[in-house]
């Protein structure tokens, strides 16, 4: 399997991992907030010392493409171009909702027919969600939404749906089906990362270095959310 150097920006929360062999072999995280372009270079430089005490190669570099914030996105792919480039190796984007839901696959207890539903926050009563099944199928594609409270009564009515991530707040006064479940404290973090980076390097899935950009937030408050559910 791959070794790979996963960075995660896109929240408040920074984080960078190193793995390979499907296991976790150096991370750091910061989760004060606001000191992406403090403490990022830092983290990477730490993963690399990692692979030189162990005269280890490195195979790709994967990135959060959002959505996400306009800055933290943008130091991360910044810094994961930059890398890349330098060390001759392809660029692996990977989708911020689905590194959250790998988080609650791996950390809860999940019945095999629940629905993952991640929401990051935007503003007022939107969130950019999306809806995936256990084996992370995309049953919604990512997208921006108000919520509403019948806003995913399709969903609800047809099992268990799991509500996490900073948006998700929003949605716990106004969800009241019993198939709704919340849970807390989900960001989306780098060692969360390693089963979609290495598939997508399996896939042979690897971004432009000189046009790929992410999904920002900012975009999407600029247009009108919609409602699909």
């Amino acid at each position: 399997m791959p070794t790979i150097l996963n960075i995660e920006t896109s929240t408040s929360v920074c984080s960078v991992a190193l793995t390979s062999e499907g296991a976790v072999l150096e991370h750091f995280e910061e989760f004060q907030g606001k000191n992406h372009a403090t403490v990022l270079s830092g983290f990477i430089k730490g993963c690399l010392d990692h692979l030189r005490r162990h005269e280890m190669k490195l195979d790709a570099v994967a990135v959060s493409i959002g959505p996400g914030s306009y800055t933290g996105l943008r130091i991360g792919l910044s810094e994961a171009k930059g890398l890349a480039y330098a060390l001759d190796v392809p660029l692996i984007g990977v989708d911020t909702l689905k590194i959250m839901s790998v988080n609650v696959m791996f950390n809860h207890d999940v019945a095999p027919d629940a629905l993952f539903a991640p929401m990051i926050d935007a503003r007022r009563m939107e969130v950019y969600t999306a809806i995936y099944d256990l084996a992370l199928n995309t049953l919604v594609e990512p997208t921006p939404l108000i919520l509403e409270p019948d806003s995913y009564a399709k969903w609800l009515e047809r099992g268990e749906v799991l509500f996490f991530g900073d948006g998700s707040d929003k949605a716990r006064g106004l969800f009241t089906s019993p198939n709704a479940h919340f849970i807390p404290d989900v960001n989306p973090l780098a060692v969360d990362m390693l089963p979609l980076s290495d598939q997508a390097f399996r896939a042979g899935r690897f971004l432009d270095l000189a046009y790929s950009t992410p999904t920002y937030l900012k975009e999407f408050q600029a247009t009108k959310p919609k409602r699909l559910f």
